[in-house]
């Protein structure tokens, strides 16, 4: 293939901005899908991403496109997540492609992923195309949002061009643009291959699907090659490209993206950023892949049934295969038995993964409250990584605990300014500088814990910018916290899944705001339920559900009294039999709804 004629480029912005419905166009106009095939949000193929209306996974389409000079071209789009959760996705996707379509909002403007994932391109040094998509809409501001983006790409005569992707408008022009301004992929096909792995997929007939982009050599069906992070020898069984369902061919050269099956079946044996050459001419060193970015959060997932636990194994690691900033380890909880520590990027992240695995693979589960990693330096100077809150040592044994701080930036319309800064200094949050992008939208920078934006901070932000508001994070390290944990009781038993690491001043407040919440949450018993919140040995709050009332003299009419005493008394000593022996079922929602608390 000429590589002149290729083109590698993937469509980043913030979410909800129209990716999905622009890389739909681009579909429909270099023809490549049916019109009697063709759905909305086309390469969202999972039924999460279209009912929740986001994209989730990055997905590889490859187009053929006549431009205006006559000259034919074969594109390579990858369409990416917008939310900061997915930003993994989005890294994986730029290190494929030699170009991006920046697409901003006509209505909302340059948001807080706009600004990240600009970021992200320029640092791999991309060609970056500023489209300004939905200008049909009636509260359009495409001359503001211009100014908002030639300020984030510091040109003032940069080439913007402003389209609607709902209507078709300036999608010709967004195709020229591609064909004329972003460069072809450098490589040579007669060189040793050398393919960087972005991605994977499992399939229960083919075993692992790999997604590659050449960057070097020609990979053949029968090839021998080997994976350098692994050192195993596979047979190339099937190889293709998506146009965009899978297209099987004979060969793909240097600088195009495909897939190729060698009868991979463990999942963990491929991991994305990782290099494939092959075994009888292998390159000298490995492509530079991309960090691995760490998980943010840890929560246990435990299976409902302890019958499920193995099939909950084999559906993690064929999950993780999918989605390599998910992490997994094995645990063991003493209320919930068997089950694996998971870590992920975020809440959303985390609702994901339970929903997938839910529904994919057909298991019921227990998620734990979500944590992040605390470290502990005890008096004798051992340091200690705190994954859950029941992990934490007791209080006399603790020099000092730290946990993880990030920089935020929120960016906000200028009338809620002053809400998102009490918002963030009731969030433990360090003000650092404030910047007006335009007249009517300004950028905060503020310092704080990530423990604090994990559970509803995002929300709050929403509400109180009426969502106009988003934000983005970096993390910069540990700090010191005065931190202690707080420990859940039902009738005096440990409920060790809803323990919290919380700040001291804060160990009341929340305590209390938590037994008023599980009081609601907690079906009643036919006894009464004791629910209490405790710092060590200190019962700090403490709440009662009412047992279920039953009429035991229903059936007694007249007559002595001495008989309905007899039964009430039995009734009395049968509940505190019930209290000291019985279980209290805690629905699953209590443990992200008990978090939520504003």
């Amino acid at each position: 293939m000429d590589l002149s004629r290729l083109r590698n480029f993937c469509i980043v912005a913030h979410i909800d901005h129209g990716k999905s419905t622009l890389a739909d166009r681009l579909l429909q106009s270099t023809g490549a899908v049916e019109k009697r095939k063709f759905r909305e949000q086309l390469l969202d193929d999972m039924d999460l991403e279209r009912e929740r209306g986001i994209t989730i996974k990055a997905s590889a389409v490859r187009l053929d496109y006549r431009a205006a000079d006559g000259q034919s071209y074969v594109l390579n789009l990858i369409d990416t997540p917008g939310h900061v959760d997915f930003s993994f996705e989005v890294t994986k996707s730029l290190q494929a492609c030699e170009g991006a379509l920046l697409v901003v909002d006509a209505a909302q403007g340059v948001e807080a992923q706009t600004v990240a994932n600009f970021q992200l391109a320029r640092e791999r040094k991309l060609m970056i195309l500023p489209v300004i998509n939905k200008i049909d809409l009636p509260n359009a501001q495409p001359e503001r949002v211009a100014i908002e983006l030639k300020h984030l790409l510091q040109q003032d005569s940069v080439k913007i061009t402003y389209a609607s992707a709902k209507e078709g408008q300036g999608i010709a022009e967004i195709l020229e643009r591609i064909v004329q301004e972003i460069p072809p992929p450098q490589g040579d096909s007669a060189a040793a291959l050398a393919g960087l792995i972005f991605d994977s997929s499992f399939d229960p007939y083919k075993g692992v699907v790999v997604f590659v982009r050449l960057v070097n050599g020609t990979l053949k069906r029968g090839m021998i090659v080997t994976l350098m992070g692994q050192q195993k020898r596979y047979e190339v069984q099937e190889l293709g490209i998506f146009r965009p369902q899978p297209q099987p061919m004979e060969v793909l050269h240097a600088g195009e993206v495909g897939y190729f099956t060698a009868n991979i079946r463990h999942p963990r044996e491929v991991i994305a950023g990782d290099t494939v050459t092959e075994v009888s001419r292998p390159v000298t060193s490995a492509l530079p892949g991309f960090q691995r970015l760490k998980p943010m959060v840890f929560a246990g997932i435990y299976p409902s049934s302890t019958q499920e636990l193995s099939t909950l194994r084999t559906a993690i690691e064929k999950y993780a295969l999918n989605d390599a900033a998910f992490q997994f380890e094995p645990e063991q909880s003493d209320a919930l038995g068997q089950g694996f520590r998971c870590g992920f990027l975020g809440l959303l992240h985390m609702e994901i993964v339970q929903e997938r695995l839910e529904r994919e693979y057909a298991v019921d589960l227990v998620l734990t409250t979500p944590s992040v990693v605390f470290q502990v330096t005890t008096h004798g100077g051992k340091l200690i990584e705190v994954h859950r809150p029941h992990d934490l040592p007791q209080p006399s044994t603790i020099r000092e605990i730290t946990e993880p701080y990030v920089r935020a930036f929120i960016l906000s319309p200028a009338q809620a300014l002053g809400q998102m800064m009490e918002l963030a200094t009731q969030k433990r949050g360090i003000y650092r500088s404030t910047e007006y992008l335009s007249e009517t939208r300004a950028k905060l920078i503020y310092e704080m814990p990530l423990a604090e934006i994990l559970i509803d901070f995002y929300d709050r932000l929403k509400s109180l910018t009426r969502g106009y508001g988003s934000f983005d994070y970096e993390l910069i390290g540990y700090r010191p916290s005065a931190l202690v944990r707080l420990d859940i009781l039902l009738n005096g038993r440990l409920c060790e899944p809803l323990s919290l690491v919380v700040e001291k001043t804060q160990a009341y407040e929340k305590g209390k705001a938590m037994v008023e919440r599980l009081k609601t949450l907690i079906p009643r018993q036919l006894f009464e339920v004791a629910v209490q919140a405790a710092v060590g040995s200190h019962i700090i709050a403490r709440e009662s559900i009412r047992p279920l009332a039953k009429n035991v003299t229903s059936k007694c009419y007249g007559g002595d009294i001495s008989r309905k005493r007899k039964l009430w008394e039995k009734q009395r000593e049968g509940k505190r039999r019930m209290r000291q022996f019985g279980n209290v079922e805690i629905p699953q929602e209590a443990f992200l709804a008990v978090l939520k608390l504003s």
